[in-house]
Formats: structure tokens, sequence, C-alpha cells
């Protein structure tokens, strides 16, 4: 049996390439909106994040998703990143 190729993505914020199902993606449509894309399928600029608090805090600290996406990102995104994330999981 062959095995099958998982995707990887880089982190924004550590460069770490990563499987795609460890990250977050950030998604900015055609009219400069930016959403969080659980799905990974949304239309659109996409940045991925590592899903883990500390990575998400550097990111707002630093403003990364804005000079990726290029668009302003409110710090409102960033605090539903930290919404979003599952408690009680402290990485990998």
């Amino acid at each position: 049996m062959s095995q099958r190729k998982i995707p990887l993505r880089k982190c924004v914020v550590t460069n770490e390439m990563k499987p795609k199902g460890e990250l977050i993606r950030i998604v900015r449509s055609k009219e400069g909106d930016v959403s969080l894309d659980p799905t990974g399928k949304k239309n659109g600029r996409g940045a991925y994040l590592t899903n883990e608090e500390e990575i998400f805090l550097l990111a707002k600290k630093k403003d990364v998703l804005s000079r990726h996406l290029n668009v302003s990102v409110t710090p409102e995104i960033y605090d539903e990143l930290l919404a979003s994330r599952p408690k009680g999981k402290s990485g990998i």
C-alpha cells in the first residue's frame, strides 16, 4: 500500500512547516474581509498559524497577519483566534 501525502503548510509566525491539519487558516476575501477558515477551502488569500495560544499572542503583538494578508487586521480577529482555540489543549 502506498502512503498518502500529507500536505504541509508554513506557519507565518514561526516559519515551521507543519501538516495542514495542525494549523489554522485565516483568509482575506477579494472584498478585503478577514475571517477564520476552519475548512481551509474558502476563496482568497490565506495565511496559516500554528494552533497554539503563544503563537496567536505573538502574531497579535507583531501584527503578522496584516503584513501577510496586505490588509489592516483588527485586534478583534486575533481575539477571535484565541476564542476559537479548543480549551484544554496545550499544543502538540
